[in-house]
This record gives structure tokens, sequence and C-alpha cells, in this order.
């Protein structure tokens, strides 16, 4: 079993995504069902989106390309959609896209991070990479996926991204529910120690002053989505004396 997550900005404008544009998507989401075990709008960050499935090995590519034709069908902005190229060479800023092995023996809990920039494309790597430093060798972590694009990358089904690339998607599965907030916990407080990164809830427009990243957690449990801003901010808050 597979998990794979397509972040994409398929936005109308560069801070936020649309009441219309969420509501299209996921009116489409039953066409991945048709192929896929699981599909959801996991995370909703500035302008960019991430559609999360789980499917089985062979029915990968499938998967993929009617995740990429859901994208097609309801975008507004189609830059990141005209950045995938059908061979390497003529790959561009395109989607981002993480993939992890699911045990089967598990339900398919996992969290995932979106990430959107304004003018902080230099370092949103690096902050990436953090989540998944942090996230990788953990008690119960299955598998972590995504991050940036370091040089072409393929994506079975639908292409070819360059390096240029950005607003990455990171994804982990936990293998134990009571990990999951533990998990999260590491991995965002990694995110925040970065210059200039914010967590935001699940929907929130890119406010801020120009050369910030900001990210966005959810953990998806049995087929529920949860954003785990909220909880973890409350959890991180300082205790009156």
């Amino acid at each position: 079993m597979k998990m794979v997550s397509f972040g994409i900005d398929i936005s109308d404008n560069d801070i936020s995504c649309s009441d219309e544009l969420i509501k299209s998507i996921e009116n489409d989401l039953y066409k991945i069902e048709k192929e896929a075990q699981l599909a959801k709008l996991t995370n909703i960050t500035g302008d960019d989106i991430v559609i999360t499935a789980v499917t089985r090995d062979e029915n990968l590519e499938n998967v993929n390309k009617t995740i990429h034709q859901v994208l097609k069908d309801n975008a507004l902005g189609f830059d990141d959609l005209d950045g995938v190229g059908n061979t390497p060479s003529e790959a561009g800023e395109g989607i981002s896209y993480g993939i992890i092995d699911l045990n089967p023996n598990y339900l398919p809990d996992a969290i995932i991070i979106g990430f959107d920039t304004y003018c902080g494309e230099s370092f949103v790597d690096k902050v990436a990479k953090s989540a998944i430093d942090a996230a990788k060798g953990m008690d119960f972590v299955g598998d972590v996926g995504g991050g940036c694009v370091n040089d072409i990358q393929h994506i079975p089904g639908v292409g070819y991204v360059s390096s240029q690339t950005d607003d990455p998607v990171v994804l982990a599965s936990v293998e134990n529910v009571e990990q999951v907030g533990v998990v999260a916990g590491a991995m965002v407080g990694a995110i925040l120690g970065n210059k200039n990164t914010y967590l935001v809830r699940r929907n929130t427009p890119a406010n801020v002053i120009p050369g910030s990243v900001i990210c966005s957690v959810t953990a998806l449990m049995n087929g529920n989505i949860i954003d785990l801003a909220q909880p973890l901010s409350y959890k991180m808050r300082i205790l009156e004396k």
C-alpha cells in the first residue's frame, strides 16, 4: 500500500484559495476514490492545496493520473500544472509530490504538512528537511516522504518536475494512535525553529511579511481530517505562574 500527496497552487491569486475552488475539488474526490482506497483534500495552506490518497501499489499510476486530471479540471491557475513535463528536459516548476509505504497491518494514519511561501523559496527546502529529519527514526513512524525537489523528479503516471518546484509537502505514517501528537509535535517544533516560518490553521491566507513560509499540519486518521494547528498551539502555550 502507498500513500501519495500532491501539493499544488491552482488558485487564481497568490494569497488564498477561494471557497469555490475548495468546494469544486472536494466534489470531485469521488473520481479519485474510484481508483483509490481513500482520497482527501488534507491541506489548504495559503494558495496551495494538498490532495492525499491511499492506493494499492499496482494501481499507483492510475491514482496519480486521476488526481492530476481532477486538478486540471478544477484549476483556476495553471502555472504549476504547465510546469509538469512529459520528459525530463521539459520539466519545470510543477507539482510537489510525496509518497510513502504503508504497513497493511495498520490503519493508514499519517501526518501531512503542507507549505506555502511568499518570497521564502530560498529556504523552504531547509524547513521541509527539518520536518523530515525530526520524524525519521521516531518510535512508531513507519515511513517519511516528500520534501523539496533537488533534481528532476518523476511522478509516475503524470510526468516530470524540476528543482524549481517549491511549496513542498511532507508526509509521515504513524503506527500507534497515541504517537500522532508526539510525532506531529516534533515535526512542527523543528519547522518553527527556522527563520520566518509560521504554523497556520487549515485554509489560512498567506497574510505574512514577504520572505516567509507558512505551514499547515493535518492528521489523516482512519479517513478523518484533523487540523492539528489549534491543539498543538494550545499544548505549546505558556502556563501561568
